[in-house]
């Protein structure tokens, strides 16, 4: 991008800075840390950056223009000033009447799209009246017994006229089933139906542990969803490869990308070698990122991601189409840098990560209630979360151009540092197996935790700083309001269940599971039984445990 005469001049005039300017400067008074470094994997920041940093930037290889591969600079060719990202809320209150309740607020308040919190008895397809969901029903979001449950949580939203994300994994198949189920009943046509399932069951033996099912049926069960999904429900994104969880484990943000990027790559090989064509469900693939408090870090790493899909996609995958090239993704605000102490700072945080979101192309966003590192989030600080959203988009200037710090010498240089990192991470999977294999020998965990520990051993020892925490302090009760779920309210969803088991027909539900055990056995596409025994009132727990009977389950370390 510039001629190598003004780059020499430009080194000159730098060094001559340096010597007579800044030197003296730094010198007399100092700077405020010996060595300055981005906010993860300690990549130095230098004082300043100039052409000369990114002298091998090529403009039509390199960035584009937006809507236009490689997509550096957005997947859209209009973005923001076209139509405003998703404001997508998380949200699940405990029983499917208060979620429904919650869902309508949202969408009076502005809300654009619906995202769905799930409890851990359902994350782990557990009924709430199993033993193992003791203590935990509705604690972490809505539990979804059965499709009357989550009938009760659409009553009165129709599903042609809202986007619904679901953040549910190793039970993906069974609560996209009923999602199809309530469209049904509510006369919507399958391809009107829209939204996200996570549905990345990578992640969780990476970094949660939400999982049910071994390895290898689960990426079964992806990749029929991949095939049911991009011939029945085409306009449902029917997976959303995560980031955040690897992110909010510790990771750095080029580890985030690469990870994420290299599960990716594991799916879309799967897909591949199960006989589907790239071209027909890659445009359906979707991605989940965190965004942390370093903006301009993380504004880099949204731009280098696209990039390297588009590149992934095209040389590894031949994918033609170019929409099986752009990387589209949902941000969520970082909850792990959320605090118990001084909780109104959450505010802050939450509004400059939304800001790095946007600032880096987004196509949805959440943004985290204050309150979240003690509970659930109250109405009034999801409102609040809601508004931080909105003022950005309305208010701030943001949205109204694309790309904005694109030319930055610091952003372009940061984001090919990012992209080369990754990229480097990526190539060691490979020289591992690929994903699963890194996985299952705990390879990636082991890169995270790393750190994670160093990470917290910083803030520990005061080398970094958390503002409330390990710095300007002040002595302060907890935020005392918060949302709860009590015990009565978890007996009433027991009973809820006991009374479905009562009215349903058991002979269907039994036929209809055996149906999908078959299914299960035989290697035909399941999701069609699972539509069909999830229909019949066949609970989670039901249509998991059929599962479990033919694929197991999955133990750590066993």
């Amino acid at each position: 991008m510039f001629d190598e005469e003004e780059l020499a001049e430009i080194r000159e005039a730098k060094e001559s800075w340096e010597a007579e300017t800044r030197g003296p400067t730094v010198d007399r008074f100092g700077e405020r840390k010996e060595t300055f470094t981005t906010d993860t994997g300690g990549r130095e920041v230098d004082p300043i950056y100039t052409p000369d940093d990114v002298a091998d930037l090529d403009y039509d290889e390199d960035l584009g223009f937006p809507g236009e591969e490689p997509f550096t600079r957005g997947v859209y060719s209009t973005m923001y000033r076209g139509r405003l990202w998703t404001m997508r809320q998380y949200a699940g209150m405990g029983t499917a009447e208060e979620t429904n309740e919650r869902f309508r607020y949202l969408i009076e308040e502005g809300s654009s799209g619906l995202s769905m919190a799930f409890d851990l008895p359902t994350q782990m397809g557990y009924d709430s009246d199993d033993a193992m969901a003791e203590g935990e029903v509705g604690k972490s979001g809505v539990a979804i017994d059965s499709l009357d449950d989550f009938e009760t949580v659409f009553d009165g939203i129709s599903l042609d006229e809202v986007s619904t994300s679901m953040t549910i994994n190793a039970p993906a198949s069974i609560l996209l089933a009923m999602y199809i189920a309530v469209g049904d009943k509510q006369g919507v046509d399958r391809e009107a139906l829209r939204g996200t399932i996570q549905n990345d069951v990578l992640k969780e033996y990476i970094a949660r542990n939400t999982y049910i099912y071994p390895p290898e049926p689960s990426m079964r069960l992806i990749t029929d969803i991949f095939e049911f999904c991009a011939e029945e429900v085409p306009n449902f994104n029917t997976i959303s490869i995560s980031g955040y969880h690897i992110r909010e484990a510790g990771s750095t943000a080029a580890q985030e990308i690469a990870f994420t990027l290299a599960d990716g790559i594991e799916y879309v090989e799967r897909a591949i070698e199960a006989g589907q064509d790239v071209d027909d469900f890659a445009p359906q693939l979707s991605f989940f990122f965190a965004s942390y408090n370093n903006i301009l870090e993380e504004v880099a790493k949204f731009r280098a991601a696209r990039r390297m899909w588009a590149t992934i996609m095209e040389e590894r995958f031949d994918a033609e189409t170019p929409a099986s090239k752009q990387l589209k993704f949902h941000t969520q605000t970082a909850g792990s840098t959320l605090t118990a102490q001084q909780i109104e700072n959450n505010v802050v945080r939450v509004g400059y990560q939304a800001l790095a979101a946007v600032l880096g192309g987004t196509q949805s966003l959440h943004t985290n209630g204050k309150d979240e590192a003690l509970s659930l989030p109250t109405e009034k600080s999801v409102r609040t979360a809601l508004r931080t959203q909105q003022i950005l988009a309305h208010e701030s200037g943001a949205a109204d151009t694309m790309d904005p710090l694109a030319g930055s010498y610091y952003v372009e240089s940061l984001t090919d540092d990012i992209e080369a990192e990754a990229f480097s991470i990526i190539d060691e999977v490979d020289e591992r197996g690929g994903m699963q294999d890194a996985v299952e020998s705990g390879w990636v965990q082991g890169q995270i935790q790393d750190v994670a520990f160093e990470r917290q051993r910083e803030i520990e020892a005061g080398e970094r700083t958390i503002v409330g925490v390990n710095d300007y302090r002040v002595e302060e009760e907890p935020e005392a309001d918060i949302e709860e779920v009590s015990e009565a309210e978890q007996e009433r969803q027991r009973e809820r269940l006991a009374a479905l088991r009562e009215e349903r027909d058991d002979a269907a539900v039994e036929a209809a599971l055996d149906d999908l055990r078959d299914a299960c056995e035989s290697g035909e596409n399941v999701m069609p039984y699972i539509v069909a025994a999830v229909k019949a009132y066949a609970t989670t727990g039901e249509v998991a445990d059929a599962m479990r009977d033919v694929f197991g389950e999955h133990r750590a370390g066993i």
